[in-house]
C-alpha cells in the first residue's frame, strides 16, 4: 500500500521506527496523563481518600465506622491488604497512597486497552472520543479497586476477539480464571461477572459463554480463598449488594453513583458513528448482534436507569473496546504500519488526547485545593474534633471521607462511612430521615438525643448562622462545615455562637 508520495521519501531512514515510536507516544501520553492530573493537586472526593486513610490507621473498619452485624469483614480485602503493605514497606502517608493509587489505576486500565492492538493510536483516539462523548477518562483517575475489573473486563473482550475463531484454549481459560480470581480479591462484586456471561450467550457465542462461566465459578473460589474467608467472603458480598440497593424508599437518598441516570444520548450518537465509519470504509469487522460487547453495552444501558453504575463501569468500557477495534482497522486500510504519515496521526491524536483530558476545564482538576478540613491539629478546633471513643456524625458523606484522609489516627468513629445502609438501622433510618427532610434541623434531633460528651456533628452550611440543629452549641469550624457539641456548662463561647 503506497500511501506516501515522493516528497516524503527523504523520510524513508525511520520507517523501521514508526511501530516503536507509535506505541512509545502512546504509552508515554498513558502515563504523563495521571502525573499532570496529580500535578495540578488533584484529589479523588470519595474511597480512594478513605483506602489511603485506612491503611495508615492500621484499623479494620469496624474499628473505623460504626457498623451493622451485617458487616463483618472488608469487602475489598484485596486493595486494602496491598495499600497497607505499601504503607509499611514504604512509610508512605495518605497522600503518597492516594497518588499511587490514581497513577497506577489509570495506567492499568489504558494499558489494558493498548495491550492487544496493533496500533495503539487507535486507543488515544478512543480515550479522547470518551472524554467528549462522557468525560469517562475521568472515572480512570477515581484511584479505586474497581479499576482492576474494568481492566479485566477489556482484557477478557479483547481476548475473545483476537480467539474467537476457535472454542477457548488453555491459556485463555487460565488467563480468564486468573482475572476474575484478581478482580474478586482486590475488589470484591463477584456477583457483576455475570453480566459478560450473558452477553457472550446473546452474542451467540455459547462455547465462550460457558467456558467463562466456569472460569467465573473457579475465580470467585480461588480470589475468596486468597482472602483467608472462602464462603464469607462472597458471601457477604450479595448481603451488602441487596443492602445497599433494596433498604432505601426513594433512589433520591441513595449514594449517587447507585442512583440511575437518564440515558447517555451521546454515547448513541457515538455508536451511530461507529456504524457509518463502517458503512463508509466498508470495514470487515464484528457484526454488531455477534459481538459480546455490544450486547453488553445495551444490557448495561438499559440497567443504568436503575443504577447507573452498570454503564459507566461496564457499559462504556465494553464500547470504548469496540470502538478501539474499529478504529485500528479504519486505520490500517489508510496507512501502512511504518508509514512516515503515520507519527503524524500519532502525534496528533496523542496531543489531542493529553491536553483533551489534562486541561482544567471548570476547575475539575484543582476542586479539592481550595477544600478545607477539619483536623485534630488544628489550634482553633482544640474541644471541637470528637474526644476520645467518641462518634464523629455527619449526613453529609463527603465529609466521612475528607475528615478520614486527613486524621487517620484520630481515636474516635464515625457514623456515616462510604456506604450508609451498612450502619445500625435506627441510625440509617435518622440518616434517611435527613435525606429525606433535605438536611432539615429537626431531622437530626435523635442523633442528638443520643449524643455523647465525646461526640461530634459536622454539618455542611454557610458561615451567616448556625445549623438549625437544636440542644448543641456550635463552632464554625472551617470554610463552610459547623461543627456541634452537646452544652458545656463551663462553655465561654454562646451556645450557639462559638466561632
Amino acid at each position: 500500500m503506497a500511501d506516501d508520495t515522493n516528497h516524503l521519501a527523504f523520510l524513508d531512514p525511520i520507517r523501521r521506527y514508526v511501530p516503536l515510536i507509535a506505541w512509545t507516544i502512546a504509552i508515554a501520553v498513558v502515563l504523563f496523563i495521571p502525573l499532570k492530573i496529580i500535578g495540578y493537586g488533584y484529589l479523588p472526593g470519595d474511597d480512594a481518600l478513605r483506602h489511603a486513610a485506612k491503611a495508615v490507621s492500621g484499623k479494620s473498619w469496624s474499628e473505623i465506622l460504626v457498623l451493622s452485624p451485617v458487616y463483618r469483614m472488608d469487602h475489598e480485602y484485596g486493595w486494602n491488604w496491598l495499600l497497607t503493605t505499601l504503607h509499611k514497606l514504604e512509610n508512605w502517608n495518605a497522600e503518597n497512597l492516594v497518588i499511587f493509587s490514581v497513577v497506577s489505576m489509570f495506567a492499568l486500565v489504558n494499558l489494558a486497552g493498548l495491550a492487544w492492538l496493533r496500533r495503539p493510536e487507535a486507543w488515544l483516539a478512543t480515550m479522547l472520543a470518551a472524554m467528549i462523548l462522557g468525560l469517562i477518562p475521568m472515572r480512570f483517575t477515581l484511584g479505586r479497586p474497581y479499576l482492576i475489573t474494568l481492566a479485566a473486563l477489556i482484557t477478557i473482550l479483547y481476548l475473545w476477539r483476537t480467539c474467537r475463531e476457535k472454542p477457548p484454549q488453555k491459556p485463555a481459560l487460565a488467563l480468564m480464571i486468573a482475572l476474575v480470581a484478581i478482580s474478586t480479591f482486590f475488589h470484591g462484586p463477584w456477583y457483576l461477572w455475570v453480566l459478560p456471561i450473558t452477553a457472550f450467550f446473546l452474542a451467540g457465542e455459547f462455547r465462550w459463554s460457558i467456558a467463562f462461566g466456569v472460569c467465573w465459578v473457579i475465580g470467585v473460589i480461588i480470589g475468596s480463598v486468597l482472602t483467608g474467608h472462602p464462603i464469607e467472603y462472597p458471601v457477604q458480598a450479595l448481603q451488602l449488594a441487596f443492602l445497599a440497593v433494596g433498604a432505601h424508599e426513594t433512589q433520591r437518598t441513595m449514594a449517587s453513583e447507585l442512583q440511575p441516570f437518564s440515558g447517555d444520548y451521546w454515547a448513541l450518537m457515538g455508536v451511530g458513528s461507529l456504524l457509518v465509519l463502517r458503512s463508509i470504509a466498508k470495514l470487515k469487522t464484528i457484526p454488531l448482534t455477534r459481538d459480546p460487547a455490544f450486547w453488553l453495552a445495551c444490557m448495561t444501558w438499559i440497567l443504568a436507569f436503575k443504577v447507573a453504575r452498570f454503564w459507566s463501569d461496564w457499559g462504556w468500557p465494553a464500547l470504548m473496546v469496540m470502538m478501539a477495534w474499529d478504529l485500528q482497522l479504519f486505520m490500517e486500510t489508510r496507512l501502512e504500519a511504518d508509514s512516515p504519515r503515520r507519527l503524524g496521526l500519532v502525534c496528533l491524536l496523542g496531543a489531542a488526547t493529553y491536553l483533551g483530558i489534562t486541561c482544567d476545564f471548570n476547575s475539575r482538576w484543582t476542586n479539592s485545593l481550595s477544600q478545607q478540613y477539619l483536623t485534630e491539629d488544628n489550634p482553633d478546633l482544640a474541644g471541637w474534633m470528637p474526644d476520645k471513643g467518641g462518634i464523629f456524625y455527619t449526613a453529609d458523606m463527603s465529609l466521612f471521607y475528607q475528615t478520614f484522609y486527613k486524621n487517620p489516627n484520630g481515636d474516635w468513629r464515625y457514623m456515616l462511612g462510604f456506604e450508609p445502609t451498612w450502619m445500625p438501622k435506627e441510625d440509617f433510618e435518622v440518616y434517611h430521615k435527613i435525606l429525606w427532610n433535605f438536611n432539615d434541623g429537626k431531622a437530626y434531633e435523635d442523633w442528638v438525643k443520643q449524643m455523647t460528651p465525646a461526640d461530634r456533628l459536622a454539618v455542611r452550611a454557610g458561615g451567616g448562622a448556625p445549623p438549625g440543629v437544636q440542644g448543641l452549641e456550635w463552632k464554625y469550624g472551617v470554610s463552610g462545615i459547623w461543627i456541634g457539641r452537646l452544652p458545656r456548662t463551663n462553655s465561654v463561647a454562646a451556645p450557639s455562637a462559638a466561632k
